[in-house]
């Protein structure tokens, strides 16, 4: 079954909260059937009992993407069971907030494993299937602060999502003649619980004094990104692959 019609098989990672949560509603209300992963299993069981509840399709997988065996096992059971794998959204990540001279290898480390290897495992898992199908679409969260944005006190975090970027890249030109897309999104301001923690992120204060110099002159929705990753991995989006899409309200033309 090609990526453009309808009762798509979506594997999403981070879909408890956030991002991730929103993303995995705009596809169960396309009619796909969303498999919600995350090692929040509280969050992520109440994704897949609100698409379920909005009359959509949905299971709960507890998935940790710092597994090897993890990603092999979710993709073979979700192959196993629903014959295929049709999008992957790949979206589970950290930010920490950790000055240069406290940022030990163990830290640096974590979130390499997470934000950037976590993408790696589950395509690298899940793209024989895909190719074999000729048929798939991969789309990689990266952000603001791995396309052009420096963001001190997050050299870990910055490093790894410019490496999305590389890997969304590489992975679509090795994986184009073989009917499989890779795209990423690359969000700026998000009101989530990231943007909003005062230990990890901007916090409530600053997180509004921020949107005063966003040209659309808000905050960005979960929804917002949620929305370009549904059209990256739609039929509309067909000839499209290697891209990643800044979604920022014109923060970054704005600025710069």
């Amino acid at each position: 079954m090609s990526e453009d019609k309808k009762n798509r098989i979506v594997i999403i990672t981070g879909a408890g909260i956030g991002i991730g949560h929103a993303t995995a509603k705009a596809f169960g209300a396309l009619g796909d059937h969303v498999v919600v992963t995350d090692i929040l299993e509280k969050e992520g069981r109440e994704t897949a009992q609100a698409i379920a509840a909005a009359g959509g399709s949905a299971e709960f997988r507890r998935y940790d993407v710092r597994s090897r065996e993890a990603a092999d096992a979710l993709v073979a059971d979700v192959e196993a069971r629903h014959g295929r794998i049709d999008v992957i959204v790949a979206n589970a990540g950290i930010a920490h907030r950790t000055p240069l001279a406290e940022l030990t290898d163990e830290k640096w480390d974590l979130t390499f494993d997470i934000d950037l290897k976590g993408i790696f495992r589950l395509v690298r898992a899940a793209a024989p299937g895909m190719r074999a199908r000729r048929s798939g679409s991969v789309v990689a969260l990266s952000s603001i602060m791995g396309v052009a944005y420096g963001w001190d006190e997050h050299v870990h975090y910055s490093a790894a999502k410019s490496g999305v970027v590389g890997l969304v890249r590489a992975l679509a030109v090795e994986l184009a003649r073989d009917g499989v897309r890779v795209n990423g999104v690359a969000p700026g301001y998000i009101r989530t619980a990231q943007l909003l923690s005062e230990e990890n992120s901007l916090g409530p204060v600053a997180a509004e004094k921020a949107a005063e110099f966003i040209p659309m002159g808000r905050l960005g929705t979960p929804e917002d990104i949620a929305d370009v990753i549904a059209f990256l991995a739609s039929k509309e989006a067909r000839y499209m692959t290697g891209q990643v899409l800044v979604v920022d309200g014109g923060l970054l033309v704005g600025r710069y």
